[in-house]
């Protein structure tokens, strides 16, 4: 088969999929957006590889607030990844995290060229704008969430099928009327690429972590986070009796309100935007603690990536999410801490952290927990499987 992968946000496993399936003699373009501001999987091209990396779109950062234009780069997207179906002459498309406007052009475009595709559904948008809309919007943006809901529909009846990464999206789909081709896989982290590093490496030795205790958050924050409580829980650990250090890898709006809280509440800080990928293993191997952020209102459409790599590293893992997330059942499962993403939550959140700190053979205990999760359940053979199956389905349809 001749394939388009299309992963806006240039994420490892998307690509990494791109890899097994171009290893397994299926002609494959991978493509994403570099104008996402985003941590980044392997997204060049390596010896040996037959696999075809294209980024598609525009260079310069999108402005993520600016909404209007943003809905217009969006559009404009689904075009040019039009008009990469066309160049590479795929016999399919897969397309994972694009957002409503380029699902929306994509879909009416591949209608025209008579050609299947795939949605790898990552987010339920439509009931997440939906959510936050009611809790923080006025009712222009709630009037934005119903046409997201209508779209996001329409589009994944357009579909010739839909992957989605947990149970809970099927209930979505199943009120769209679309759950029959509904496939779940959950998402995966790459095994091979994010591995456990010693605590004291070579990025931890260059950002002057090695001697300091730390709680190590990377990835996105976004809507769908509180990076206020970030700093409020590297307080409460340090008024409970245990000097800590809080390092964020994260570009975007919400370095802003860190290094303002952080000040306020005198935590100590180290900002940092993301880092290569080649050296994620270390920047995860660099924190004692890391973690997760979740708000409770997107706990049925969003399973956060960032787990499944801190799972991979094998360190100790708190999750503030909602307890019906995916995510967070994973971590529960490796005796990981789980709790409600709020403040009321902090006080426990910090005994945890303090007695995981305190026990160095328990802080072993639970990063072996964690890799040995990741192995079992990350197989990346099993995964390309049932993609291949989809795809060729799609195709034969």
């Amino acid at each position: 088969m001749r394939v388009l992968v299309h992963d806006f946000s240039g994420h490892p496993f998307q690509v990494e999929l791109s890899r097994e399936l171009a290893r397994r003699g299926h002609r494959v373009t991978h493509s994403y957006c570099p104008a996402w501001v985003s941590g980044k999987g392997r997204l060049e091209a390596e010896p040996g590889d037959t696999l075809v990396i294209e980024p598609v779109g525009p260079s310069e950062p999108i402005a993520k607030d600016a909404f209007v234009r943003r809905v217009l780069v969006e559009a404009r997207l689904g075009l040019q990844l039009l008009g990469q179906v066309r160049r590479t002459k795929a016999d399919v498309a897969l397309l994972s995290n694009a957002q409503i406007p380029t699902l929306v052009v994509f879909s009416l475009g591949m209608m025209l060229l008579r050609k299947p595709w795939v949605l790898w559904h990552q987010d339920v948008y439509a009931v997440a704008v939906r959510a936050f809309a009611g809790d923080k919007l006025g009712r222009g943006f709630r009037l934005v969430a119903a046409l997201f809901t209508i779209a996001e529909r329409w589009v994944s009846r357009r579909a010739a099928a839909v992957v989605v990464i947990a149970d809970s999206f099927v209930d979505v789909h199943r009120e769209w009327g679309t759950d029959a081709k509904t496939t779940v896989i959950p998402n995966w982290a790459p095994l091979d690429e994010i591995v456990p590093v010693p605590r004291r490496n070579a990025w931890s030795g260059e950002q002057g972590l090695d001697e300091v205790r730390t709680l190590l958050y990377s990835g996105t924050l976004g809507l769908k986070h509180n990076p206020a409580l970030l700093v409020s829980l590297a307080r409460a650990v340090i008024d409970g009796g245990t000097p800590v250090r809080l390092v964020v890898v994260n570009e975007g709006p919400a370095v802003d309100v860190l290094r303002a809280e952080a000040e306020r509440l005198d935590v100590p800080l180290t900002l940092l935007p993301f880092q290569p990928y080649e050296r994620l293993s270390e920047v995860l191997g660099s924190g004692d603690v890391l973690v997760v952020l979740l708000e409770q209102s997107a706990g049925a459409f969003s399973v956060p990536s960032k787990t499944l790599s801190y799972l991979c590293a094998g360190r100790p893992v708190l999750g503030l999410m909602p307890a019906e997330n995916l995510a967070s059942q994973l971590v529960a499962s490796v005796d990981g801490c789980v709790l409600r993403p709020e403040e009321a939550s902090i006080p426990a959140a910090a005994d945890w952290v303090r007695g995981v700190l305190a026990d160095d053979e328990e802080q072993a205990r639970l990063g072996k927990q964690s890799r040995a999760l990741a192995e079992r359940e990350f197989a990346l053979e099993g995964c390309t499987d049932k993609f291949e199956t989809i795809l060729r389905g799609a195709v034969r349809a």
